[in-house]
């Protein structure tokens, strides 16, 4: 099963222990290398992508002795294949930098627990990195008094329908009582999306996205599914991010 490589990086080693026993007590986590400044983080950096094995995201402090986080940052974001960049910092004034460079978050010291799983989803979603199972999960379906078990990757999209949600597949679709708020937490890390407060999509299936007069769709199969404005943003760098990961060298 797929898990996500980090990368913690704190001048301050208690902040940095810290960090680092959280993210390893995510399942999502399978490695989590250490680095006390920018320097050893570059060289952890480069070796990881020597060996064949690139670090998926790093988990930056920003005020840190010589090379400072937003510097690291912004070498990062000229990568090849960038990792992704969630800023854990004291300090508020930075989010603008952070913006710039595009990280995936950005968290304030103390870090809790639910704000640090929210960056770890949206760090998987970003890396198209299946984890912690939800590639395998399946919601059972009753029909004429047999239960049939669908599987989240056979999902192509996943439409609201109040507290239910009908979840379309290749050969059909079928209606479950699970709010689609549900799914959308329970399948973030298998690659599903939400594109409007009515659809939930998985990005994998996705195979045109169109932008006319403000107005924002994808394509999924032969079905087109409305993006709303709040989204239409975030999905775009999302799926340019991801064509350039699976482009051919």
């Amino acid at each position: 099963m797929a898990q996500l490589r980090v990368l913690a990086v704190d001048d301050e080693l208690p902040a940095l222990e810290d960090l680092s026993y959280l993210l390893r007590a995510d399942p999502r986590i399978g490695e989590v290398a250490t680095a006390r400044d920018g320097a050893a983080a570059l060289r952890l950096l480069d070796r990881a992508i020597a060996e064949g094995r690139p670090i998926d995201a790093v988990f930056l402090d920003i005020r840190m002795r010589g090379l400072d986080g937003v510097v690291l940052g912004r070498l990062l974001s000229q990568f090849a294949n960038p990792p992704r960049v969630v800023f854990v910092t004291a300090y508020e004034e930075h989010a603008v930098d952070a913006f710039e460079i595009k990280a995936e978050d950005y968290l304030l010291k103390p870090v809790r627990p639910e704000r640090l799983a929210e960056a770890i989803r949206r760090v998987a979603v970003s890396a198209d990195v299946p984890v912690d199972g939800a590639e395998t999960d399946t919601i059972p379906v009753e029909l004429g008094g047999v239960t049939r078990f669908v599987s989240s990757a056979d999902v192509i999209y996943v439409e609201a329908h109040g507290d239910y949600a009908r979840l379309h597949t290749a050969t059909g679709s079928h209606l479950v009582r699970i709010p689609l708020a549900t799914l959308e937490e329970r399948w973030a890390a298998a690659g599903f999306v939400r594109v409007h407060r009515s659809h939930l999509v998985a990005v994998k299936h996705i195979v045109e996205l169109h932008i006319d007069s403000g107005r924002c769709t994808v394509r999924v199969g032969d079905t087109e599914i409305p993006v709303s404005r709040r989204h239409t943003r975030e999905l775009r760098d999302l799926l340019v991010r991801r064509a350039r990961r699976h482009r051919p060298e």
